[in-house]
């Protein structure tokens, strides 16, 4: 066995939000085989250290955060030089500045210099889902990895609603979140077939969930305010027969999961960050410009998905398993069910 002592360390820098981690885990569990008898640590927002640690493909959480999606310090880095430094952030000079600050003994990224025996280091290319991008990325570098590398194990803690479909309206921005009316007549609709239904929020995002849950009639019981722990949410989501939401850190975690979803597309196409090509999550989006998906109002293509179709989706994916079939045929009639 290594002695710990004699291990090298490698910083992985993906200091983002619950999404970005989750979508970021195929590249993670590449890094984590690629030096399996190492150290790896993962710069990242302290509130996503047990989402990190869940994941399996990394050993310890380096705090790391700044506003929005700008790059942080990685002032808290101590000890040696890190034996080598990955940057699964960006594409910008800005995270391979904050690691080479560290004066790793070798560092990857798009923007660093090229290393010998390989060239330049791979291009970016913005029409690239999230996934593959940086499966490879890490694939320049001989670092194998796998798009499809996505799920998490099963959560040993309890739901707190087992059994419930699981709703969440909200988003980090307003670009990316579909209006509380019409969250509540999904939820109505679903609650008159005899399904229970609970809503979920992150920490700021009380008044919206009860909007909601006042407009739908949804008792009190069945909201989940203020943010749940990572364990709790990770359990709800695992033992949900379906999750509705936005483009949001939740629907990755469906994914994670393997529960059955309805995700809500406007500014970013789902080709982007849409979950796999599997007939059990459902993305809608009507096709348009690219939009901004930190803007502060609603996305004009998200806002031309319609209650009927977010219901008609839902009710494809709670049917019995023998009438599970690709979403898109007669579901959602005047929207796109992608396969990203």
């Amino acid at each position: 066995m290594t002695d710990p002592d004699q291990r090298h360390r490698v910083l992985v820098l993906r200091a983002l939000g619950l999404g970005d981690l989750l979508a970021g885990v195929p590249a993670l569990r590449g890094v984590r085989r690629a030096f399996a008898r190492d150290r790896v640590v993962l710069a990242l927002p302290p509130s996503l250290r047990e989402a990190a640690l869940a994941t399996g493909a990394v050993d310890s959480v380096l705090p790391a955060e700044a506003p929005g999606r700008a790059v942080p310090s990685l002032g808290r880095w101590t000890g040696p030089p890190p034996d080598i430094a990955i940057d699964l952030h960006g594409n910008g000079p800005e995270s391979r500045d904050a690691l080479a600050a560290l004066a790793p003994r070798r560092l990857l990224a798009h923007a660093a210099a090229p290393e010998p025996g390989l060239g330049r280091p791979p291009v970016w290319r913005p029409d690239e889902h999230e996934r593959e991008r940086w499966c490879r990325f890490l694939g320049a570098y001989g670092i194998a990895a796998d798009p499809g590398d996505v799920r998490l194990p099963r959560p040993v803690t309890p739901s707190p609603a087992p059994g419930a479909v699981v709703v969440h309206p909200g988003a980090e921005s307003a670009a990316r979140r579909w209006p509380a009316e019409r969250y509540a007549v999904v939820v109505r609709r679903l609650r008159a077939l005899g399904r229970r239904v609970v809503l979920t929020g992150g920490p700021g995002e009380d008044a919206l969930v009860t909007d909601v849950a006042e407009r739908a009639g949804l008792p009190a019981r069945d909201l989940l305010r203020g943010g749940l722990p990572f364990d709790a949410l990770s359990a709800l989501v695992a033992h949900a027969p379906l999750v509705v939401s936005g483009d949001t850190g939740l629907a990755h975690l469906a994914v994670a999961h393997g529960t059955p979803s309805v995700t809500l597309f406007g500014p970013v196409s789902p080709r982007l960050w849409g979950p796999p090509r599997l007939a059990r999550h459902i993305a809608l989006w009507h096709p348009g410009p690219p939009g901004d998906p930190h803007g502060g109002v609603p996305d004009p293509q998200l806002l031309q998905i319609g209650a009927d179709e977010v219901t008609a989706a839902a009710l494809s994916l709670l049917r019995p398993a023998r009438t599970t079939a690709r979403p898109g045929k007669g579901g959602t009639p005047r929207g796109e069910a992608v396969r990203p």
